[in-house]
């Protein structure tokens, strides 16, 4: 019997969570610009999904968030905390790694040609507060997937090709230890946003990972989709197993792209979610794609695990209970509170980073329990700013304390070789 599972690492949302409004085309993170924001909420709101997940009887594990602010990255630009232009001294307190999706594009061992699984850590250079992440982002993978007889860890895709990892790439597959259907979605154009996914990173993470070019698909995230702020193709579309569910918007050429697909993966259930039911704008602002699509253990069908903000948006919720009272594969709504993420931009999925793999093959301290859930949220009450505003970011105090809170993270998770 095979052990490959899917486990689904979440962002620990790190101590300096903040509201800075850096990334363009970003809706939700552009209108909270500025506020005040809730480190400490964020991460409880974080580590509940993460019960509630395992709690469904889903693989769950999870990353450590990043050093931050990142003065060796201010230091390459000529400046320091003190003297930085507050953009970029925002940039360098941001901890937007807590978005897992965007760490890496992950292929599994059925699908590569070496029978290993492969992981290339994203570039994210699109966005200069997320452009240096990937070196802190690569040691994690490292150490999590050092086991070379079942992973290969690559560097990003050199620059100037923009890649923003998981969040633009999805897998179809009759179950998840079976050989699949990878797809690359990538942009060209997105009005007055950019489009952040380059095709040429999509075809490289291709090659690398030996997959078989037969059962690979390179599809364009439409422009309107980006235009209207689906910055990356997850907050329009997700997959999971044969299900590929989707806004009727979210790709060019779409029905060229479906029949390609179905050519590749006969077996594909396609749920296409129309616009005059749900338009672009209340998918967005919901965040209805932005879910986990989960297959539960136990033959309990699969389950989308939402944010709130579905649940109260009329016409989403309506088109919901529409669709589960159907005879199709998805079954069960769970929404789940992630707030502090959400007014940032990002929901359920863009939290969490989806391995298949055999989680003996991972280090144990990357998986999570509910002890050690308990343990990081005991931390994350004691030791993260209950708030912070955009005037604090200069303050010297901040900076000791989220440093601090780190540190103490790593020590109860036995993670200090990531300390900086």
């Amino acid at each position: 019997m095979s052990k490959l599972q899917e486990i689904n690492f979440d962002g620990i949302i790190g101590p300096s969570h903040n509201y800075a409004g850096l990334s363009l085309g970003n809706i939700a993170s552009s209108t909270h610009s500025g506020e005040a924001s809730y480190p400490r909420e964020a991460a409880l709101q974080g580590i509940a999904k993460m019960r509630h997940n395992l709690g469904l009887g889903l693989a769950q594990g999870f990353f450590m968030p990043l050093d931050r602010p990142n003065t060796g990255w201010l230091k390459s630009l000529g400046t320091d905390l003190t003297a930085a232009e507050p953009h970029l001294r925002a940039a360098a307190y941001s901890a937007s790694s807590m978005w897992a999706a965007n760490a890496a594009t992950v292929s599994p061992t059925p699908d590569s040609d070496d029978g290993k699984c492969h992981l290339t850590v994203a570039n994210l250079m699109t966005m200069p507060h997320r452009s240096h992440e990937w070196p802190g982002t690569l040691a994690q993978l490292k150490i999590a997937f050092a086991n070379s007889d079942h992973f290969v860890v690559h560097q990003p895709v050199p620059t100037p090709f923009g890649d923003e990892g998981a969040a633009n790439h999805m897998r179809l597959c009759s179950v998840h230890d079976e050989a699949g259907v990878e797809i690359f979605v990538y942009g060209k154009s997105g009005g007055p946003f950019p489009a952040r996914q380059h095709v040429e990173s999509s075809k490289a993470v291709a090659r690398r990972h030996g997959l078989d070019q037969e059962r690979i698909l390179f599809a364009q995230q439409s422009e309107k989709a980006i235009a209207a702020g689906a910055f990356h193709n997850d907050v329009v579309a997700v997959a999971n197993e044969r299900v590929l569910f989707a806004h009727e918007d979210a790709f060019e050429h779409r029905e060229d792209f479906y029949a390609e697909l179905l050519v590749k993966f006969p077996e594909a259930e396609i749920i296409t979610v129309p616009a005059d039911q749900v338009s672009l704008s209340d998918a967005i602002k919901s965040y209805l794609f932005n879910a986990q699509l989960v297959t539960l253990p136990n033959n309990g069908g699969m389950a989308l695990i939402l944010p709130t903000e579905a649940k109260e948006n009329a016409a989403v919720w309506t088109y919901l209970q529409q669709l589960i009272a159907g005879n199709g594969s998805i079954r069960t709504l769970y929404p789940v509170n992630v707030r502090q993420s959400m007014a940032n931009g990002g929901g359920p999925a863009c939290l969490r980073l989806r391995v298949v793999a055999d989680p003996a093959a991972v280090d144990p301290r990357f998986i999570a329990t509910s002890e050690k859930l308990e343990t990081i949220a005991q931390v994350v009450e004691q030791y993260w700013p209950k708030t912070i505003t955009p005037d604090q970011l200069a303050d010297i105090d901040l900076l000791k304390s989220v440093g601090n809170a780190r540190r103490k993270l790593l020590q109860i998770c036995g993670l200090m070789e990531l300390a900086a």
